[in-house]
């Protein structure tokens, strides 16, 4: 008698990482647009009129929906119940709809001459689509968390997710130093984020492919396996997440780290331009090293929690990294560019280590059949803190008290004129975003006690035992 032997596609390391790869692409494209609008502060500012409390309110826009209307929360449950093929096609679409709104809103000045709710009507347009956008993108970015945590069960998980979050962190980069050379070859601030909406359509494709690849998944799995015989989840299961303590303290880590990371990257550019007298045109070269540095670190220091544990260790070293950096570039006095480059490359290590540690810690927290609600619920809370409040706080701090305004001769078309000059001040937003690198690294600590008392296993390595053999099929 012949046996017949069956092995899941996961067990193949060539299915696993093209499974990654073709997830973390459409990713990168979600995070080209979700940043493509940050090296273009300067320009919408001069060419839309906006000022940097509309630029800020703008941003935060990302969160509305997921935070009021409980949008991220409602597409974690959706993910759990109807499944990461389902939730990746509705979050792709999103992300082309809302984009395509944004940049539409960008290219029709007409829209500044109204109002909505008391706010410019161009503002207030093309933060729907960012709203719109960022539903699409959170969505996305659960779901690919999910589906690594599936395929990548007992294996490379830690360093597959870092791969992940390096891979769609190439996106970001390229935006920050695409954007402003396609405004300015195109004439207006649009054209990237036209540019953008294509790119998101062709990621869209891809998840296609990997539609396909989840299909075969399920096809190969063994009756028995165990990420197939879970129980399905349950709206009861909200509550269970609710009173997990190494839950609370792993999403409050991720709000306070990330409020200390996405808000600075919005404002960097301007940064760069006003205190440290990098032209526009280069100023998003610095802030772009953020995410590059990432795409080479993440992965080792994931590769480091898969082999020899230590992940709440990381991300206390992570959260401390980040106070340091901006400290440095709060000091009044350190202007010269040679600094900034420092402290962006600070920032990216830190950048690194936190979330290579932070991601592939939840699944030791919570179970498999809660992870889509408990990352949609940690992403609630990092969109209501890092990517709804804090970047309209920012913004208006920089506005209201970190701006003044003085007459000084320039030269407008061919002769010297006095006009009005705004000049900025960045150490108060500095000091927020160092705070907030304070109180991460504290809760740093008191999830590294959660672990020794509950056993949560986060200094411990994740890969366990080497790839299974095939099992007979009955």
């Amino acid at each position: 008698m012949v046996e017949v032997l069956k092995r899941s596609l996961r067990h193949s390391a060539t299915a696993r990482w093209i499974t990654m790869g073709v997830v973390s692409f459409t990713m990168l494209c979600g995070y080209y647009v979700a940043d493509v609008a940050s090296p273009l502060q300067t320009l919408i500012e001069s060419e839309l009129h906006w000022n940097s409390e509309q630029y800020g309110l703008f941003t935060s826009a990302y969160g509305w929906f997921n935070v009021f209307l409980f949008m991220l929360i409602i597409g974690g449950i959706i993910l759990d119940k109807k499944g990461p093929r389902f939730a990746g096609m509705l979050a792709s679409f999103l992300m082309v709809i809302g984009c395509t709104l944004n940049a539409w809103a960008f290219r029709t000045p007409s829209l500044g001459e109204g109002t909505i709710l008391g706010q410019n009507a161009q503002v207030m347009l093309a933060a729907f689509g960012y709203a719109i956008f960022g539903m699409g993108i959170e969505l996305c970015g659960i779901t690919a968390t999910k589906i690594i945590a599936r395929w990548f069960k007992g294996y490379e998980i830690a360093l597959a997710m870092g791969l992940q979050v390096a891979i769609a962190r190439i996106g970001t980069g390229l935006a920050l130093q695409t954007a402003t050379p396609i405004a300015k070859a195109f004439g207006h601030v649009a054209a990237p984020v036209f540019g953008a909406a294509a790119l998101l359509a062709v990621g869209l494709i891809a998840f296609v492919f990997y539609i396909g690849m989840d299909k075969k998944l399920d096809a190969s799995e063994p009756a028995d396996d165990s990420s197939a015989s879970e129980e399905s989840f349950r709206l009861s299961d909200i509550k269970e997440i609710l009173t997990n303590r190494g839950f609370w303290y792993i999403a409050i880590l991720c709000s306070l780290f990330y409020s200390g990371v996405f808000p600075f990257i919005k404002f960097a550019t301007g940064l760069m331009v006003r205190k440290f007298g990098v032209s526009e045109e280069y100023a998003g070269l610095i802030p772009s090293m953020l995410p590059y540095g990432t795409m080479l670190l993440t992965p080792v220091f994931g590769r480091v929690y898969d082999k020899k544990g230590k992940g709440a260790t990381i991300m206390i070293i992570g959260s401390f990294l980040i106070l340091a950096a901006h400290l440095i570039l709060a000091v009044p006095v350190f202007s010269q560019w040679g600094i900034a480059v420092f402290a962006v490359l600070v920032i990216g290590f830190g950048f690194s280590l936190v979330p290579s540690a932070m991601w592939p810690s939840v699944p030791k927290v919570i179970p498999y059949r809660q992870l889509g609600t408990a990352y949609a619920l940690i992403f609630y809370i990092q969109n209501l803190v890092a990517l709804m409040f804090m970047p309209w706080f920012v913004g208006m701090v920089l506005n209201r008290f970190g701006t003044t305004k003085a007459m000084e001769e320039q030269l407008v078309d061919g002769a010297k004129k006095m006009v009005e000059v705004a000049h900025y001040n960045y150490m108060l937003p500095e000091l927020i975003f160092a705070a907030c690198g304070v109180l991460a690294v504290i809760v740093a600590f008191s999830l590294k006690g959660a672990d020794k008392k509950h056993g949560y296993g986060l200094e411990l390595p994740n890969q366990k035992k080497k790839e299974p053999e095939a099992v007979p099929a009955a």
